[in-house]
């Protein structure tokens, strides 16, 4: 086949489609999608879901405390790239971007604050005083990856400071998501271990003295800062944000050019087909009925606007900032919605919550049913206002 035809029929319509904001939530629904009919719509459905979770064989694997199966590889180690990548676009947004200065930062914190806050309050008014209360922090988290696809599908009818209202407010979600699974969602610390971890994070600090971009060193510094992470007890994952957090400030721009499509089109997809590998027997749909599901499903669904919205209101009638330029309180409120899709960060935490695969498969499909519902309501909502 000709080059320029080859371009023009492949390469050309790849290349558009992998830069449009709305291609990363395109290939989460899809995979997702695939997920779930792969584990309920065909004949190798159990051979699919047991793939996952089957244990690797290599004696080093478990000398080493390495993860152990597909699933823990990619939830403890791929997604290390992907917090990597969220610590990457944190650290530039407090200094260089929308959070860079108090006026700026101050309504999405709050925002924020308020949209972690009530949605954990709703968890517990449903799961208090049972062995539940171990989930309380799933209906906390926002997809920023989801939320801003719709919001870019939606075009004008959201304005842009709406969506960049909605960045700085999924941004700084991920970073309270990201406190709470390195404090509550550990292991029991080993402080042998912790002290590793520590000397990697004083090597990291001493090499960005001498090297103004990011090095080798660094990478190989930032493993052992992942590995001794494992060890110690705290989430992995973490150390993906701690090396982000350590890393030259002048090489953030180019690594998160570098990582963002593998991590988008890659790691987290991989994520999705991994994680939603649930089986969701027709006469078991009554698990969408049970406490755990009915505080995720609320707490993402109504505990998430809600509390972004009010806090926001306080806020500014207290005179401590305005509503986003061109956006009404319609518009707002509308858009909080969205931030009711929890996906990939909910779904992380579900993982970590619960040791029961029982208990983590409803998480799972209670934060699948709300993301939806918070979709489908928040681009409803949206698409009646008039550009």
């Amino acid at each position: 086949m000709p080059t320029k035809l080859y371009n023009r029929l492949f390469v050309n319509p790849l290349t558009v489609f992998f830069g449009d904001a709305k291609a990363i939530g395109i290939t989460l629904v899809v995979t997702t999608a695939l997920s779930l009919w792969l584990s309920n719509g065909t004949a190798f459905a159990a051979a699919y879901t047991s793939f996952w979770q089957r244990p690797f064989t290599a004696g080093f694997i478990t000398q080493l405390h390495l993860p152990d199966s597909p699933l823990a590889l990619i939830n403890d180690l791929l997604m290390s790239v992907f917090f990597l990548l969220a610590g990457m676009e944190i650290k530039r947004e407090f200094t260089k971007g929308e959070l860079s200065s108090i006026e700026q930062a101050s309504l999405p914190i709050v925002g924020a604050i308020g949209g972690m806050i009530v949605p954990a309050i709703v968890f517990a008014l449903f799961n208090k005083g049972t062995s539940n209360m171990s989930g309380w922090a799933i209906p906390s988290a926002t997809d920023i990856a989801f939320t801003l696809g719709i919001a870019a599908l939606l075009g004008k009818r959201v304005p842009n400071s709406i969506k960049i209202f909605l960045t700085a407010l999924a941004i700084i979600d991920d970073l309270g998501a990201i406190v709470i699974i390195a404090f509550f969602y550990g292991g029991t610390i080993n402080f042998f271990f912790l002290l590793w971890v520590i000397a990697a994070c004083i090597t990291l600090w001493l090499l960005n003295k001498k090297y103004k971009t990011l090095t080798i060193l660094h990478g190989f510094v930032g493993i052992i800062l992942w590995y001794f992470m494992h060890r110690a007890g705290i989430h992995a994952t973490v150390a993906g944000v701690v090396f982000a957090f350590l890393m030259p400030i002048n090489s953030l721009a180019k690594w998160e050019l570098r990582l963002n499509k593998p991590v988008y089109f890659f790691i987290v997809p991989l994520f999705a087909l991994a994680n939603t590998a649930i089986q969701i027997p027709v006469q078991n749909l009554e698990m969408l009925t049970t406490t755990l599901s009915l505080g995720i499903m609320a707490g993402l669904v109504i505990g998430k606007p809600l509390g972004i919205t009010l806090a926001c209101y306080l806020f500014i009638k207290n005179k401590k900032a305005v509503l986003p330029a061109n956006a009404s309180w319609k518009i707002f409120i509308s858009a909080s919605f969205l931030a009711g899709i929890g996906f990939t960060m909910s779904i992380f935490i579900a993982t970590l919550a619960f040791s029961s695969s029982l208990l983590q498969d409803q998480a799972k499909f209670a934060v699948l049913c709300a993301s939806l519902v918070a979709a489908i309501l928040g681009s409803l909502f949206l698409a009646s206002n008039k550009p």
